[in-house]
């Protein structure tokens, strides 16, 4: 497995790789990780990691496209090459641009290629705002054509790449795998969340809660926003921000005239996230761009509490009116939504029957199944090849 990400750390792909690797190992299989330098080692069964060298002495990657990640991706092109040389492998199980390494080596090697595609890499350029160059977005959508051609199998996370993947004429390989899963945490009491609501909500407020980074595309901005003109008795706890996108959100906060009702938490690690959830009235996701359905989302379909949704493509490629509140991204219209959820027994029940379609759906057993067939789909593939 090929992931040219800082492995493990709580961001959206290495999460994604922790529980493919969790899959594979429930299915019996081993598995050989090639990545990045930083993160913290993960307690997998049936796993190995092999780090390329930190030649930068990088402390930290940022998430999107970075011109750090070049000299990573050679490194991690390299060493993959070596490990491929010198063990006969049964599957080459890529994320992201690693795909194109998968995709080479797998034809050199005559392995059979899977391409766990979280996103589509230039519309990457386009979210991240990392280039307007149309000659590198050429560049990257011939890769991204090479890569498709050349996979056994592909796995998408959501609708929107399925519908492309199926478009660029390879839907007959796509497999539709949510990020759905949870991390194991321990159960959460309630003399934890009383602990907590009394920090943050002293006065009895009750409580919305954002949990992520804070990119721009996440539309924390939004959120500020809404939150000055929503008068209902609440406090916003913004879980997750970091460095200077952290410091700009409490800029504007105090200059909305907001500091006082929102309480900005540093990240927690996944097992954590469970308290924040239990701890929460209304759960929102101000997203304003990307086609992808937010990691986060499954999580909070779980928690049985009322959602607060942007009414984009992000969200309702698998969200309705049925089990969340979907709004205009507008401050107004989120302030509107927020009120709702804050007090209309309608936003509850919609919150009950979001929950009772994730336990249905979105289960451990059905996660690993359909890596299994994805992985036969790779291997059939290979057989009528």
């Amino acid at each position: 497995m090929l992931a040219p990400e800082p492995f493990f750390q709580p961001r959206g792909t290495p999460i994604s790789v922790y529980f493919r690797v969790r899959a594979l190992a429930d299915l019996g299989h081993q598995v050989d990780l090639v990545t990045y330098p930083l993160g913290t080692d993960a307690p997998l069964p049936n796993l190995r990691v092999f780090r390329v060298p930190n030649v930068l002495g990088l402390k930290s990657i940022k998430i999107g496209p970075s011109t750090a990640k070049l000299p990573l991706d050679a490194l991690l092109f390299l060493r993959a090459a070596w490990r491929v040389a010198v063990r006969r492998y049964d599957i080459l199980f890529t994320h992201e641009e690693a795909a194109l390494f998968g995709a080479i080596l797998g034809r050199l090697a005559r392995v059979p290629h899977v391409y766990d595609m979280h996103s589509s890499l230039p519309q990457q350029l386009a979210n991240f705002d990392f280039s307007r160059s149309t000659l590198l977005r050429g560049l990257f959508v011939a890769m991204e054509d090479f890569y498709l051609k050349r996979s056994r199998a592909v796995i998408v996370i959501c609708r929107d790449l399925l519908d492309k993947v199926t478009r660029d004429g390879h839907g007959d390989k796509a497999h539709l795998i949510e990020n759905v899963l949870e991390f194991p945490s321990n159960p959460v009491t309630p003399d934890e969340v009383d602990r907590l609501r009394k920090a943050y909500a002293p006065g009895g407020e009750k409580i919305v809660l954002y949990a992520g980074n804070f990119q721009h595309y996440q539309g924390i901005g939004l959120l500020l926003e809404a939150a000055a003109r929503v008068e209902d008795k609440a406090v916003f706890v913004l879980l997750g921000g970091t460095g200077a996108d952290l410091e700009a959100m409490k800029r504007k906060a105090a200059g909305l005239g907001i500091s006082g009702k929102v309480v900005f938490v540093d990240k927690v690690p996944p097992a954590r996230v469970a308290l924040f959830l239990a701890l929460a009235d209304v759960l929102v996701s101000p997203r304003l761009a990307g086609t992808n359905t937010p990691l986060k989302i499954y999580s909070f379909l779980k928690s049985g509490k009322p959602l607060v949704a942007t009414n984009l493509w992000t969200h309702t490629q698998m969200l309705d009116e049925a089990i969340a509140v979907l709004v205009e991204p507008e401050p107004g219209e989120m302030a509107r939504g927020i009120s709702f959820a804050l007090s209309d027994p309608e936003a509850a029940r919609r919150a009950r029957a979001a929950k009772d379609m994730a336990d249905r759906e979105y289960t451990r057993e059905r996660y690993t199944e359909r890596i299994r067939l994805c992985l036969e789909t790779a291997v059939s593939r290979r057989r009528r090849g």
